[in-house]
């Protein structure tokens, strides 16, 4: 523990100490501002736009101890690795209130281990499919149809797949097409975007969030989404891979996922916030954590969820809350089940996640395009997962080949984003995971990124 308890005792004076001014500065009395309130300046409809993003993430960790290895481990020798992505938005106003969007993307480069060694893997803007060559696909292609049910103005900023569009509070948005299942659930204003803020895949979103996705993230589906007043309600249905952690989805969507979210939006000390609860469910082909560790005891041969797989449900849910405390200083969690009898079919190996962190803005100062945050993560595999990585089973990012020490994996995450121009940032990033993949045996790892983002 001491090594984590160290960095994190750094990470949160670091943080306070940036958050401390915003928070004393919002505790003093407030003398009655006796100017009139300004009426928000209605956003310029938006016929099409077009948008490119590029991102480049190059990583390193130094040695570390390593009791024993497997398939899929962190490599105990230094490593360094480097991905870029770069996309390509378009989008088009067909008719009132509707959008479509396509977007090509272009990959290139290995992330460490080529996203292998930890449920919490370290970059969750690298694909599972690294190439040395760039190499381009369609990630998104979708429409969505928003129908104005009236209330207050509520007006859609342009943005990344969003075209700037008048609308009202209450409204049913309705999307489908090739899509990610997180561009509508889990989204926190805090921790979502691998691009900008938390490098993670544990704080990008609930790490037990088990959503539908190809190797690059992308799945066809549709969602629909109700807003009234505070409220918000989301159900939608996705394709799954044609079997647990594939390239390929089904053609029929006759293995698929539900997903149900409740979304509360409110203000606490005059400052906004939101909780949101989820469920889902994926209806799939997966294998029993105890027949694939008990077929191994059988044969002698390391466990394989993949010879005891069969058309099964696996349930999960997660709680979101993000929270301003003052200005430009904001506090995030998340708690996340998802049942560890069966494998994981998509994302990564996580059962139970709990997350926690603090996000304050450079404006507080003088660097309005600044931000430093830090959060902490834990992971969590159940009894049946860590007897079956036990048996030499893998998981979709994780097997030491034995794990006869289990431990919960413990994430700390610290990054500071520098904005230097419009539209660019570059930020340092520092992970420290200790008990990588559940294993006590190894570990810790202390992983340095440096990120650069441009966005136009």
């Amino acid at each position: 523990m001491t090594t984590i308890l160290k960095p994190l005792a750094l990470a949160a004076t670091m943080t306070l100490a940036f958050a401390a001014p915003a928070l004393a500065q919002d505790a003093q009395p407030q003398a009655p501002s006796q100017a009139p309130a300004e009426d928000k300046t209605p956003v310029t409809p938006e016929a099409w736009a077009v948008h490119l993003q590029v991102t480049d993430i190059l990583q390193h960790y130094p040695a570390f101890h390593s009791a024993f290895q497997g398939p899929n481990s962190f490599r105990p020798q230094a490593t360094t690795g480097n991905t870029v992505d770069a996309t390509l938005y378009a989008g088009v106003k067909p008719w009132a209130g509707g959008e479509i969007w396509g977007n090509l993307e272009m990959y290139q480069g290995y992330a460490p281990n080529n996203t292998l060694g930890a449920a919490g893997y370290v970059n969750g803007d690298g694909a599972k499919v690294g190439r040395s060559h760039p190499y381009a696909r369609i990630a998104r292609l979708f429409i969505r149809q928003t129908f104005d049910l009236g209330g207050e103005a509520d007006d859609q900023e342009a943005d990344l797949n969003a075209l700037g569009r008048r609308r009202t509070k209450d409204r049913v948005v309705l999307t489908a097409g090739k899509l990610n299942a997180t561009d509508v659930f889990d989204t926190n204003k805090y921790a979502h975007d691998p691009r900008q803020d938390f490098l993670n895949w544990s704080l990008i979103t609930a790490g037990s969030f088990d959503y539908a996705a190809d190797a690059w993230g992308y799945t066809y589906g549709a969602a629909a989404e109700w807003y009234r007043g505070d409220w918000a309600w989301r159900a939608g249905v996705f394709d799954l891979s044609i079997v647990p952690n594939n390239a390929v989805l089904t053609s029929d969507f006759s293995q698929f996922q539900v997903i149900g979210e409740a979304e509360r939006r409110f203000t606490l000390g005059g400052r906004p916030g939101a909780v949101r609860l989820a469920g889902f469910v994926t209806r799939g082909g997966m294998g029993r954590y105890d027949d694939a560790t008990a077929l191994a005891l059988a044969t002698g041969k390391p466990a394989d969820a993949a010879l005891v797989r069969h058309y099964r449900s696996r349930p999960g849910a997660y709680l979101n809350v993000e929270q301003e405390v003052a200005d430009g200083v904001g506090l995030f969690g998340r708690l996340g089940w998802a049942d560890g009898t069966y494998e994981a079919y998509e994302y990564t190996d996580i059962d139970r996640t709990a997350q926690a962190g603090v996000s304050v803005s450079g404006e507080r100062w003088g660097r309005k395009g600044d931000t430093v945050a830090a959060a902490v993560v834990v992971n969590d595999l159940s009894s049946a997962g860590e007897r079956y990585l036990n048996a030499g089973g893998l998981g979709i990012l994780i097997g030491d080949g034995r794990l006869p020490h289990p431990g919960a994996e413990r994430i700390l995450e610290t990054y500071y984003s520098l904005g230097f121009a419009k539209g660019m940032t570059f930020s340092l990033d520092n992970q420290l995971i200790q008990n990588p993949a559940y294993n006590r045996d190894r570990g810790p790892v202390d992983v340095v990124s440096l990120r650069l983002h441009l966005e136009r």
